[in-house]
Parts: C-alpha cells; sequence; structure tokens
C-alpha cells in the first residue's frame, strides 16, 4: 500500500506530499473538505491528478491532516492498494426512512467472496445511522465488519453531503469493499464521557425522535439540564449527548442530538432510542476524551497486528466543539499510540459508524473517536 496526501485551502492553493503513489496507480482518492462547493470546485483537478482512482468523501465538521485539525480546507488521502482488490457501491434515499433498506441493498451490491471489510461514507442529516447499520450488517458475511462515519456541515447542521465520482450529493451513502488475503484491518471506537443526574425511562419515541422521558416533554427536560446552553440547540446538544441503556442486555450506547422540533417537542437524534430503554444525560472529561481517543487507537493497532500503513480517524462534532483549541490533542495522542510512519487522515463528522472493539458488531457510534487501520502484508 502507498500513500500520500495532498491539501487546498484558500490561502495557499494546492500542496502535494512527495513519495508514495504514483499519480497514475492511485486507486482510492479520499476527499473531505468543509464544505459542498469547496469540494466540487476541486473535483476537476483531483480527477486530473488521480485520472484512474474512485473519488470519494464528503463535507465535514473539521478535517484531519496527520496531526493537525483543519476547518477551511478540501484534503486528498491517494491510495495505491498493491495486493487489495477495491469494489465500490452507492445508494440515495430519498428520506430516513429508506435508511434500513438502503443497507441491505448496499450490503447486496458488492460480492461478498474474499470480502475482508467495508468501509461506509454517509450523508450526516438525512439518513438513520442505526437504520443503515442494521441493514447493512445483517446482508454482510459473518465476519467482515463496517467502519466509516457521516458527513458533518461545521455547526451549522443545514445540509451534508458525500462526494462520489464527479459529483457531491445530499441523501447519499457509498460504500468502499475491500478484497484479498493480503489486507490487514484493525478497529476500534471509545467515547470518555461521564453520566450524570438520574437515569429516565424512554416513553415515546418512534426511531430516532424522542418526545417524552418519564411520561413528560423530553425537549423541556432537556433544556432544563442545559440552562444557558439551550438557546444554541441543536449545536449545543452535542455537548450533552444521552447514554441509551438496553433493559435487556444492558449494553449502553451515545446518542446525540442532531435537530429539535419545538412545535412538536421533540428531539432528533443521530440514531435510535428505542422505546422502554433508559438514558442519562452525559458530560465531558476533557482528559478521559482524549484518553478515549488513544484507547482506541491502541486497541486497533493491537487488532491490526502489524505496522499500520493507513489510518483513518473519524471523531465526533460534539468532541470538537468541546476540545476546542485542544482537539488536537486527541488526534495526536491516538497517532502516537500507533506505529510510527502510518499515514493519518480523516474528518470530524455527524456519527462514526464502527464496532466498539474487535469481534463486536457494528453500530452507530456518537460522541466518540473511531480509528480505522490497513495494512498490506
Amino acid at each position: 500500500m502507498k500513500v500520500n496526501r495532498s491539501v487546498w485551502s484558500p490561502s495557499s492553493g494546492w500542496t502535494h506530499e512527495d513519495g508514495g503513489a504514483a499519480s497514475n496507480d492511485v486507486d482510492l482518492a479520499l476527499v473531505f473538505g468543509a464544505t459542498a462547493p469547496m469540494i466540487e470546485a476541486r473535483l476537476r483537478d483531483i480527477r486530473q491528478r488521480y485520472p484512474n482512482a474512485y473519488v470519494c468523501g464528503g463535507s465535514t465538521a473539521g478535517e484531519i491532516v496527520g496531526k493537525e485539525v483543519r476547518d477551511d480546507s478540501v484534503v486528498v488521502t491517494a491510495i495505491e492498494l498493491e495486493k487489495t482488490e477495491l469494489r465500490t457501491a452507492e445508494v440515495t434515499v430519498a428520506s430516513a426512512d429508506e435508511s434500513l433498506a438502503a443497507g441491505q441493498k448496499l450490503a447486496g451490491a458488492i460480492p461478498h467472496a474474499g470480502l475482508v471489510h467495508t468501509f461506509v461514507l454517509a450523508d450526516g442529516l438525512a439518513v438513520n445511522g442505526s437504520e443503515l447499520v442494521r441493514g447493512l450488517c445483517s446482508g454482510l458475511p459473518p465476519g467482515v465488519a463496517a467502519t466509516g462515519g457521516r458527513a458533518g456541515d461545521g455547526e451549522r447542521f443545514a445540509h451534508t453531503f458525500v462526494c462520489a465520482g464527479d459529483s457531491v450529493a445530499e441523501r447519499r451513502i457509498v460504500l468502499l469493499a475491500f478484497y484479498g488475503e493480503h489486507l490487514r484491518v484493525g478497529y476500534s471506537a471509545m467515547g470518555g464521557w461521564d453520566p450524570f443526574g438520574p437515569e429516565r425511562r424512554i416513553t415515546r419515541a418512534e426511531r430516532n425522535v424522542l418526545y417524552d422521558l418519564d411520561g413528560t416533554s423530553a425537549l423541556a427536560l432537556y433544556k432544563r439540564y442545559l440552562g444557558e446552553h439551550a438557546k444554541d440547540l441543536p449545536a449545543s446538544g452535542l455537548m450533552f449527548p444521552l447514554t441509551v441503556r438496553d433493559p435487556v442486555s444492558g449494553e449502553s450506547v451515545t446518542r446525540a442530538v442532531v435537530g429539535i422540533d419545538e412545535a412538536a417537542q421533540s428531539m432528533t437524534f443521530a440514531g435510535d432510542l428505542p422505546e422502554g430503554a433508559f438514558v442519562r444525560l452525559m458530560h465531558a472529561n476533557f482528559d478521559r476524551l482524549v484518553d478515549g481517543a488513544c484507547a482506541a487507537a491502541r486497541a486497533s493497532q493491537q487488532m491490526l497486528g502489524v505496522p499500520a500503513e493507513l489510518a483513518i480517524l473519524v471523531s465526533c462534532i460534539g468532541r470538537k466543539m468541546l476540545l476546542k483549541q485542544r482537539v488536537e490533542e486527541e488526534v495526536e495522542g491516538a497517532i502516537e499510540a500507533l506505529s510510527p510512519g502510518a499515514h493519518t487522515m480523516g474528518f470530524y463528522a455527524y456519527g462514526e459508524l464502527s464496532p466498539p472493539a474487535p469481534g463486536a458488531a457494528c453500530i452507530l457510534q456518537n460522541q466518540s473517536m473511531s480509528v480505522t487501520l490497513f495494512a498490506e502484508v
């Protein structure tokens, strides 16, 4: 595997990294940019530089370039797969209700023989991440995991876009499928948030839309907890996610707010909140957020078992909003936990797709740092 990187910024234009994959040999060009117009304006340049590559990516809430986190750039990671085959699939949904079927369609659109891993990029607002993962995993072969992320839109929460080929579009989902006995993959995702306040039962919800907790308005209750931060919803909700506990299995998952409806007194989350489950509010511990990112990287490296050649970091915008000037600390910590020489890239997202640990099922993560490592042997 050979990797190099190109970065475009308004102030300096393109800068290209030396070495790595030759332009004509690049199989995959991962493109992450601050906005859809910024990506669209650069697509022609990218296609010319990497004429044989499959180009995909999306809009972000921040671009990860090595140990640096950017907010106004387009980052292209060019990858030559020397011993691995790449297949791709794309689907567009009319609404979030089609997310389950979209996952099933993607899983059925790729060959299963020799499949090692899948990586997914999805619209961050128009796709129900929980349903997408459920559909995808139901159709993948046993032992084949999915990782990835949902596109972002900074702190605006208006429109998110996924790039595929020569276009950038909303409501799109792209799947990358990797094949071959020479590919090794490691992955993990961890958070670092602390719960507070009493546990409450979800008494009315529809998929990812929450109405009532303990028989009262969830939105009103949530606003009371947020205090002065309530005026900045939904963006401020990312700093106070919910931990959702399944009453049967006891397993918990973090869910972040992505929208509110004052008229309906409802809150929309990035993933499902089933009725009967229990929730608690969470808040950040700065050091534990960084420790969570480091732990995810260590677990991924341990699973990989060989030096990583490519590391894709997908972290949540809520972590970025909280860490602020310290945001690069979680990226630096993750990189330091990897083997030297790994090419690191990624983005801040509206949700991360990853198993929480090796061997576990893929779930929609919120407020986590997910790490996916690749190497060819």
